[in-house]
C-alpha cells in the first residue's frame, strides 16, 4: 500500500505541475518563435502524461495474485517504465529532426525577460521533482518512478541548455544557429535518459545475479543456523517487482534422512524469509567427501 500510495501521489504532483509548465512554456515558445522552448514546453507535457501512465501501473501492479498470475502483477511497473522510455524516445527524434530542419532553414528565436523567467522557475521545479521521484524510487525500490525522475532530471536539464543559450544571445549578437543547436542538445539529454530507462528495465526483465553482499550475508546466516558442513550454490533471483523468489542448491551429509534434510531445508526458507523478504525453493544434494 505504502508503493502504491507513494507512485500515485507522484504522479498526481507532477501531473499537476507539469501542466502548469507546459502552459507557461508553449505561450513563451510562441510568443518567441523558439524551436528550443516549444521542445521543453512538449517534454513537460510528456511528463504528465508519463506520470498518468505511472499512476495507471501502479494500480495494475497493485492487483493481488491469481490463478493465471501467481507471481503476483508487479512487473506492470516495468512495462510502464519501457512505454516511458518509448514516449521519451520519440519526443527526442522530433525535437532533433525539428532543430535540424530549423538549421536548414537559419530560423532564429528572440529570448526575453520573460523566456528567461519561465526557464529558470522549470529548471528549479522539475530538478525538485527530479529529486522526490529518485528518493521515492529508491525508498521502494520502484523502477517507474525512478524512470519518471529521469524524466524529470531531462526535463530540467533541457531547461539548463534553454538558459545558457538565453544568456549567451543576450550578450552576442547574430547567433541565429542557438535555438537550432539548444533544441538539438535537449534532444540528445532525451535519448540518454531514454538509454538509461531502457538499459535498468531490460536488466531486470531479463534477470539479474543476486549481488555478492547478499549471497555473503546469506551464508553467514546459515553457518549461524547450523555448525556442520552445509554448502549453499547454484543461488538465483526471480523478480517480479513486488515479489522475489530466491531459488539455490545446498548440499548436505547423504546420511541424513530425508525428515532432516527437509527440516533444514525449511529453516533455510525461513531464514531468508525474514531477513530479505523473499520466498525461496532449495534443492537437497548430498554432499560428496
Amino acid at each position: 500500500m505504502q508503493r502504491e500510495k507513494a507512485q500515485v501521489s507522484e504522479g498526481v504532483i507532477s501531473v499537476v505541475l507539469n501542466t502548469i509548465l507546459f502552459i507557461a512554456k508553449f505561450i513563451v515558445g510562441l510568443a518567441t518563435g523558439s524551436v528550443a522552448l516549444m521542445a521543453d514546453a512538449w517534454h513537460s507535457m510528456s511528463d504528465s502524461l508519463s506520470s498518468v501512465i505511472i499512476v495507471i501501473a501502479a494500480k495494475l501492479a497493485a492487483r493481488k495474485p491469481d490463478k493465471k498470475h501467481p507471481f503476483g502483477h508487479g512487473r506492470w511497473e516495468l512495462i510502464a517504465a519501457l512505454f516511458i522510455a518509448f514516449l521519451l524516445g520519440l519526443i527526442g527524434y522530433e525535437f532533433f529532426t525539428n532543430s535540424l530542419r530549423r538549421f536548414q532553414n537559419r530560423d532564429s528565436a528572440v529570448y526575453g525577460a520573460l523566456a528567461l523567467a519561465v526557464t529558470i522557475a522549470s529548471l528549479v521545479v522539475k530538478e525538485a521533482l527530479a529529486q522526490y521521484a529518485f528518493y521515492l524510487g529508491r525508498k521502494h525500490d520502484n523502477p517507474v518512478i525512478t524512470a519518471d525522475g529521469w524524466h524529470h532530471r531531462t526535463d530540467s536539464l533541457s531547461s539548463v541548455i534553454v538558459l545558457a543559450g538565453i544568456i549567451v544571445t543576450r550578450f552576442v549578437a547574430d547567433l541565429w544557429w542557438m535555438d537550432s543547436l539548444l533544441g538539438a542538445l535537449c534532444a540528445v539529454s532525451i535519448f540518454f535518459a531514454t538509454f538509461q530507462i531502457m538499459r535498468d528495465v531490460v536488466s531486470k526483465i531479463l534477470g539479474e545475479e543476486p549481488n555478492q553482499e547478499m549471497i555473503d550475508e546469506l551464508e553467514d546466516e546459515v553457518r549461524k543456523a547450523y555448525d556442520y558442513e552445509l554448502e549453499i550454490h547454484h543461488i538465483h533471483l526471480h523478480d517480479y517487482v513486488l515479489h522475489k523468489e530466491l531459488t539455490l542448491h545446498i548440499r548436505i551429509d547423504k546420511d541424513l534422512s530425508i525428515e532432516k534434510g527437509h527440516g533444514m531445508a525449511t529453516v533455510i526458507e525461513d531464514i531468508i524469509k525474514d531477513k530479505f523478504d523473499m520466498s525461496a525453493t532449495i534443492h537437497i544434494e548430498p554432499l560428496a567427501k
